[in-house]
């Protein structure tokens, strides 16, 4: 078997420049968060502030694109396999530059680019449509060998959660992406340890999680994903197994639910989350005040 790399701290090599940019990307596409789940007054707001780290570490970072040309044909993919999680998506599309700002206004309403669940033919920047979880990855693989067949060197990053890890199509993606060789390929696994029926532990127990992964070839780190210094010290060793080996990677990223705003940290039932009307100034005070307060 091939054992797990565990980072649990931020590497030293990274630099405080890249990770306040990142940090910086987070916090802005959490506000972004939060007014768009005050337009439905509820939603997958849980999800979007908890993984906000991880989609800045990749549009921040790492992704290669052009905000005013989102089908540029050498850009590497992101794929969010996660359909619930698009209000996260749509965050840092606004962020990057890829969908205007006040069109966050429009969420989830009739007519409006951004529905609630995410979906290619409507969103720019979104490359597949996203609903029943389970199939991100299979279309990644597609994707990645796509693109190595036409000698592209573009990557693809697929975003997934750890609810989709109680799906049989994932596992078969994951001896697939293997089998292919695909060291263009890589997965961010989004750990919060919550899915709708539950704690994830008490749905399906799946872990060990790295070890499975690790015992089916992929390069395999799991980290704390509210750390950005963290997330791009894996993606720099992504970067460098790439060149040495010809397998596919993960990030295992655990995350905390509503991170960054206390108020939604502690709710029980956090999974789609009902807000009242005078808690979005607490949350958006919360979030200011811990962000300022972590500078």
């Amino acid at each position: 078997m091939n054992a797990p790399v565990v980072a649990t701290t931020t590497s030293a090599a990274v630099s405080t420049e890249r990770r306040q940019k990142v940090e910086e990307f987070a916090y802005q596409a959490r506000h972004h968060a939060l007014n768009m789940g005050e337009v439905q007054g509820q939603g997958y707001v849980g999800q979007a502030l908890g993984s906000a780290d991880m989609f800045a570490a990749v549009y921040a970072d790492q992704l290669n694109y052009r905000a005013q040309d989102p089908e540029w044909e050498q850009r590497d993919r992101f794929l969010l396999s996660t359909g619930h999680y698009a209000i996260g998506h749509y965050a840092a599309l606004a962020q990057a530059g890829i969908v205007p700002v006040q069109e966050l206004d429009t969420y989830g309403s009739d007519d409006s680019r951004l529905p609630m669940s995410g979906m290619s033919t409507y969103t720019p920047g979104m490359e597949i449509s996203g609903g029943s979880l389970g199939h991100g990855l299979p279309i990644a693989i597609g994707t990645a060998l796509g693109l190595r067949h036409q000698g592209s060197s573009a990557r693809v990053i697929n975003f997934m959660s750890d609810g989709e890890l109680d799906e049989g199509s994932t596992w078969e993606a994951v001896m697939g992406a293997h089998h292919h060789g695909l060291g263009n390929l890589t997965v961010l696994v989004d750990i919060n340890a919550l899915q709708a029926d539950g704690k994830t532990d008490t749905v399906l127990r799946t872990e060990p999680v790295a070890d499975k992964w690790a015992a089916s070839g992929w390069f395999v780190q799991r980290i704390d994903g509210n750390d950005a210094g963290a997330l791009l010290a894996a993606f720099d060793a992504v970067a460098v197994e790439a060149k040495n080996a010809a397998r596919p990677s993960v990030i295992l990223c655990d995350t905390h639910i509503g991170r960054g705003v206390p108020l939604l940290e502690q709710r029980e039932k956090a999974h789609f989350m009902r807000i009242e009307e005078h808690e979005w100034k607490i949350c958006r005070e919360q979030l200011t005040a811990g962000y300022e307060g972590e500078k």
